[in-house]
């Protein structure tokens, strides 16, 4: 089964829910609102993924934290990441043992579903 994280107003997380049924490809959403990632779950996605990919340093939350202007570890992103889900560049999807991070149709179309 594939699972899909996000938002559901994000704009990639759309375009990655409507790529899934306009191919008829079963999910099931995970609302980071409702359901934010622990930390198991985030270090599952940086076995496949490294941090810098999913730390999402162009969002509206990276800004209003002003986490620029800090000097963070590893071990600070991944606690931010936990704190405030907005800040994970979404949609995060786990399919086939696989971790697919954003939303690129290109390389949706040439994942193995």
């Amino acid at each position: 089964m594939v699972r899909i994280y996000g938002i559901k107003n994000c704009g990639s997380v759309k375009k990655a829910l409507n790529f899934l049924e306009q191919n008829k490809i079963p999910y099931e959403f995970i609302d980071f609102k409702k359901t934010p990632p622990n930390k198991e779950t985030l270090e599952k996605w940086l076995q496949s993924v490294p941090l810098k990919i999913l730390f999402n340093t162009k969002g509206t939350t990276y800004r209003k934290l002003a986490l620029k202007d800090k000097n963070l570890s590893e071990e600070d992103i991944k606690e931010y990441l936990i704190k405030e889900p907005n800040l994970i560049k979404r949609p995060v999807i786990e399919a086939s043992h696989q971790i697919i991070v954003g939303f690129q149709e290109e390389e949706y179309k040439e994942f193995k579903w």
